[in-house]
């Protein structure tokens, strides 16, 4: 395995022919991604982070948050559209946001140049930033800062409405990250195809047309009927963001050469 493991380096490297879904949201993304990955993609996964698994490195970009010098970090988790504004036309933060910071690490895991260690980092910068685009709130009004100014009550605690999005809702089917993924992660085929063909613009543009619905709070007390209506949409946006983080991590990670993805290949066994 060491020696695969060099190999896929110097292929890698040789010259080119604000918190968003809490810890639990966020390993349920990495979960998922990692049950829809190619055996090159998993490989390449493997040879990066080693027996850490997507799941478990996917909360790394917000514990790091404490951290001064991950200050500049901040911005990359988000970005603001406010209700008059598009994504053409929002104005963009100069230190970054989460499209950008998508992008940018995509980069860098493409780059022959980058080092294992770049690489690491922005694998697991990735895994995380795919996840908080999906989040409707992370894709926020800039007057509320994405929710987190909405006082409410879940369940008669206080709150606000980006941390009942982040970990509320989910917390609240009193599952673990990998029970919750293993319910969820049954998407069809199509569903597959369709999700994996969109890009990361379009994730942006649908948690913004999301956000209505989400400040649909009325008195702002949310108890079961918020829970009812709006638990769906959080498993689809998770269900989402895991496979297409798969999708672009097989992309990545591809072999030269056309190859046929087996959608239902796992890295490797999990245990919960």
């Amino acid at each position: 395995m060491k020696k695969a493991c060099t190999a896929l380096a110097l292929l890698l490297t040789a010259p080119s022919a604000v918190l968003a879904w809490g810890a639990n949201g966020h390993r349920i993304v990495g979960r998922i991604a990692m049950n829809h990955l190619t055996a090159e993609a998993a490989h390449g996964v493997q040879c990066l982070i080693g027996p850490e698994g997507l799941d478990q490195v996917s909360t790394w970009p917000d514990e790091i948050r404490s951290d001064p010098a991950w200050k500049k970090a901040d911005p990359w988790h988000f970005i603001d559209i406010d209700d008059d504004q598009t994504l053409e036309t929002a104005p963009r933060d100069p230190n970054g946001d989460v499209l950008e910071a998508i992008q940018r690490f995509t980069a860098v895991l493409r780059d022959p140049q980058a080092t294992g260690e770049s690489k690491q980092e922005a694998l697991k910068f990735l895994v995380h930033f795919v996840g908080d685009v999906h989040q409707p709130l992370h894709v926020g009004r800039h007057a509320d800062q994405g929710g987190n100014k909405i006082k409410v009550t879940l369940f008669n605690q206080e709150t606000n409405l980006h941390s009942v999005w982040d970990s509320g809702l989910i917390d609240a089917e009193k599952l673990s990250f990998s029970e919750f993924a293993s319910f969820i992660d049954h998407p069809t085929l199509q569903e597959i195809q369709a999700w994996q063909s969109s890009a990361p613009a379009d994730w942006a543009k649908e948690s913004q047309a999301l956000r209505s619905r989400v400040y649909a709070t009325g008195d702002g007390k949310l108890s079961y009927e918020y829970d009812y209506v709006e638990i769906p949409l959080v498993k689809q946006r998770l269900l989402q963001a895991g496979v297409r983080l798969a999708g672009l991590l097989n992309s990545i990670f591809a072999q030269p050469g056309p190859s046929i993805p087996d959608r239902t290949l796992s890295a490797a066994p999990h245990n919960p």
